[in-house]
Order: C-alpha cells, then structure tokens, then sequence
C-alpha cells in the first residue's frame, strides 16, 4: 500500500485512532499513516504490537504512556522540530480522550509543529447511540476520580441536565453503581455497554437499580462505558 505521507513537507504529528476490540475497525487512511511517518508513539508497546503486525506495519516504536509522558516530552518536541514525522496511538480507540496525548499535542501546538487528528473509533460514542438515551446533548467525564474529588464530582452530576457519559474499569463498576443510585437516585435511566466491538459485546439498560443488580448477579468483565440519564 502506498503511503499518504511519503513525501511531508513539514514535520506532523498525527494522532491515528485504533481498534476498540475488532481488528477490522481501522481506516485504509490510518494504516497508510502509521506506513509512513517516521515513528510510532504507543501506550502499550505489546499490545499496539499485535495491531501493527497484523497489518504488517514495520516502523520503529517508542513508548509514550501516562508515567514517562513528562519525561520524554521535550525530546518528542526536538525531533519534531528536527523533521521527524510521528503517529501516536494508544492501546484502542483515540489519543487524547482519557488517554495520553493532551501534553504532545499542546506543545506541538505552542511549537508551530502541525497536528492532524484522524477520525476512528472511540468507545464513548457507540455506547451513547446504542443506549436509548438522549443524544442531542451530553457530557462526557471519562474516568471519574478514584478518591479526592470523586464526591464533589458526583454532586455535580446530580443537577448534570444532560446526558452523562463515564468510563469505568470492571472492578469498579458494582460500586460505582450503587454510588450512582445515592447521588442520582435508584430510577434514573442508564445504560452500560461492555466489550464493544467484540465477541460478547453487551448492552445493559433499565434504571440504575436493575443495572446495578444485573451485575451484581453476573459478574463483570471487559471495558465498561456508563451512560445516565440526566435530571429530569
């Protein structure tokens, strides 16, 4: 395949979204980026491994995660500067959205330094649509804080109008919930998704109790998105 950037005229930064769960979800355009810059920018450099093998991508992979994002930021900025072209992408869905990129991406933006962002998957989206909830207006929070902060947030959310949308790990989940009921009340309406894109992809949706409950009883497993209704 040919590469859409074989020829740069300027040093770029590109933030190429990935797969979500399904392999298959990847643009012709973001395989043709990632074939042609210079360097790979990847959360998780075995997990983004399966994913460039894959699609026979044999470009040279630097690690870029939340714990060393500081550290090598000013080095990533100088062979930017140098003509370096680079993709960044993480373990799924796009850079940036409750994922490393933000610190890249501003001082890019400080330095002059161009930034395309390609359109892909992102988890938060297909579980807003599929949730039977509304649509036209939204938050999204991503991961709320474990601790400090976590009950000012909350409260917050309790007058949020808007659809509210969250990301949770599975081990949290159950109590996130009951959590929810407490600041939101036990019947306001929410759906969880889980596994999108995947073999066992599930859609939960009913009032937090029943949600809550259904878990409760089942277990949980996978990459979870929460969506809740907002005040009536």
């Amino acid at each position: 395949m040919k590469s859409a950037i074989s020829h740069p005229t300027s040093p770029m930064l590109y933030l190429v979204p990935t797969p979500i769960g399904n392999l298959k979800d990847i643009t012709f355009r973001a395989i043709e980026v990632l074939q042609g810059v210079d360097v790979i920018l990847a959360e998780d450099t075995r997990t983004s491994g399966k994913l460039l093998q894959h699609y026979n991508i044999q470009k040279p992979v630097t690690p870029y995660h939340q714990h060393n994002e500081h550290k090598v930021l000013q080095h990533l900025v100088d062979q930017l500067l140098a003509g370096k072209n680079m993709a960044i992408i993480t373990d799924a869905g796009t850079p940036g959205i409750s994922d490393p990129a933000f610190l890249l991406v501003r001082e890019c933006v400080r330095n002059g330094i161009k930034v395309d962002s390609l359109p892909g998957a992102t988890a938060f989206v297909p579980a807003l649509v599929s949730s039977g909830l509304p649509t036209n207006r939204f938050c999204f929070e991503g991961f709320l804080p474990p601790k400090k902060g976590r009950h000012t947030m909350l409260t917050q959310l309790a007058e949020e109008e808007r659809t509210i949308v969250l990301y949770e790990s599975p081990m949290r989940l159950v109590k996130s919930l009951a959590e929810f009921m407490e600041y939101f009340g036990a019947d306001r309406p929410c759906s969880v998704s889980r596994e999108l894109s995947k073999l066992f992809e599930e859609h939960v949706r009913g009032t937090l109790r029943e949600v809550h409950d259904h878990f409760v009883q089942k277990g949980v497993k996978g990459e979870i998105v929460v969506v809740i209704g907002g005040k009536s």
